[in-house]
């Protein structure tokens, strides 16, 4: 997949989620179906996992080479990296990762923030993803906590689909 292709995909997920939640009523933010993740908690685990992206991507190429190495395959198609994706969801039974574990219900006050913060995140690596030579987005790989190692363009392909995995369980449950 294309970078443009990429950050355009980044980008159209990102409002289509941002859009729900800004159109969901207030009281709704911290609630969510019994035993799940609330709409603001959500929200937070969207944005806590592309921060993480955006940093390593601010990062010098030689330090992302060094710390994680190269990948050793070709780069995998946009389906291909979803369906691995949705096959290691089943493996993990709903088990949640470090940064999401034991979570805090975001306020009501802090939705605003939230919302703005992953507009801007969004932004960001959209930005970044243009940016990038073609060579690194594919050789360059940096760790995920469930698919373990990928190219950086998968990640970034990944990250497009996340959003979408949340804003369709977001519309479907909440």
């Amino acid at each position: 997949m294309d970078k443009e292709v990429i950050s355009d995909l980044i980008d159209e997920k990102h409002q289509t989620l941002i859009k729900w939640l800004k159109d969901q009523d207030d009281d709704k933010w911290m609630q969510g179906p019994e035993g799940k993740w609330t709409t603001g908690q959500q929200a937070l685990h969207l944005l806590q996992s592309i921060k993480p992206l955006n940093n390593a991507l601010s990062l010098p190429k030689f330090i992302l080479k060094y710390k994680f190495g190269t990948s050793n395959r070709d780069v995998r198609e946009y389906e291909t990296v979803v369906k691995r994706y949705q096959e290691r969801l089943v493996d993990a039974q709903g088990k949640t990762f470090k940064g999401s574990q034991n979570m805090k219900i975001p306020n009501l006050n802090d939705k605003a923030f939230i919302l703005n913060r992953l507009t801007i995140e969004s932004k960001k690596l959209q930005y970044k993803t243009k940016k990038w030579k073609d060579k690194d987005l594919d050789n360059l790989i940096l760790p995920h906590p469930l698919m373990g190692k990928m190219p950086v363009r998968e990640l970034l392909m990944w990250t497009s689909y996340h959003v979408e995995h949340h804003t369709q369980s977001l519309k479907e449950n909440y």
